[in-house]
């Protein structure tokens, strides 16, 4: 058996006498001391986000009581579970929860969106990583519901929701099916125009959006080369340090080299 299988299982019976006797305490120990382990982090995080799904969408009466749990795990404060303690996998787990219980159906994805909104903006990176990786899991099933609300995010969020946007939506997978490319490109546009009449681009939060659409970006092209590599070349006319730093890593990017070799080394050598 893999460790993947025995998280599975482990977690499984864990959530199952969670829900017939209500009490956390072997739960939360049991993630808590495996979660301490090298490399433990996605694999039992995986594990639970795929039990708690299988469990919640076989009855609802189960679903509210996962619902709760999971909205109790992400509840932990700061000062609770800081950056690195042990404790912030509670949190992801919490976060991943909400995101798949989204996932259900369009009534349980929009008060899903409000957490995932939340989670974005915490001061713990690892927290912000759990609320992206909601987003995909909640876009992957309910992309009707999904796709406006993170326009309405990136027309009117902070730097940090902006960015669990876009990482949302580049899932790999999920840009292989329809539409999703569509609706990633004029996500990121809207980004970009933001970025490009901000005034404000000192703070931590700007960074971390700057970073993430240094790869992105590319991500989007590959799968709308057309549109794509236009949209980049128009990017790349412009004067604003921050936008042509986005370009040249986008650039730089692997796919997009051994794919488009010739169209990377025109754009590039267009941007200086």
């Amino acid at each position: 058996m893999t460790a993947k299988e025995t998280y599975i299982r482990d977690v499984a019976r864990l959530l199952s006498g969670f829900i017939a006797s209500g009490n956390t305490t072997d739960l939360l120990g049991y993630l808590t001391a495996e979660g301490g382990l090298p490399g433990a982090d996605p694999e039992l995080t995986g594990a639970f986000t795929g039990v708690v799904r299988e469990f919640a969408a076989a009855d609802p009466d189960d679903r509210r009581l996962l619902w709760d749990l999971c909205i109790m795990l992400a509840d932990i404060p700061p000062e609770g579970a800081p950056a690195s303690d042990l404790h912030e996998l509670l949190i992801s787990c919490g976060i991943r929860g909400i995101g798949t219980i989204g996932s259900l159906s369009p009534a349980c994805a929009e008060p899903a969106l409000t957490r995932l909104a939340e989670a974005s903006a915490d001061p713990r990176q690892r927290i912000r990583e759990a609320a992206g990786m909601g987003v995909r899991d909640i876009l992957s099933r309910q992309r009707d519901t999904v796709i406006p609300e993170l326009a309405r995010w990136v027309e009117g969020g902070s730097w940090l929701t902006m960015r669990a946007a876009i990482m949302g939506i580049v899932e790999p997978d999920l840009l292989g099916e329809p539409d999703i490319p569509t609706a990633a490109f004029h996500l990121h546009r809207k980004v970009l125009i933001r970025i490009y009449t901000a005034k404000e681009r000192q703070s931590e939060a700007f960074g971390a959006l700057r970073a993430t659409l240094g790869s992105t970006l590319a991500l989007v092209i590959a799968a709308l080369p057309g549109i794509g590599f236009e949209y980049l070349r128009q990017l790349a006319t412009l004067d604003d340090p921050d936008i042509r730093w986005i370009v040249r890593e986008n650039l730089r990017e692997s796919g997009l080299q051994k794919r488009y070799p010739e169209t990377v080394r025109h754009i590039g050598a267009q941007i200086g």
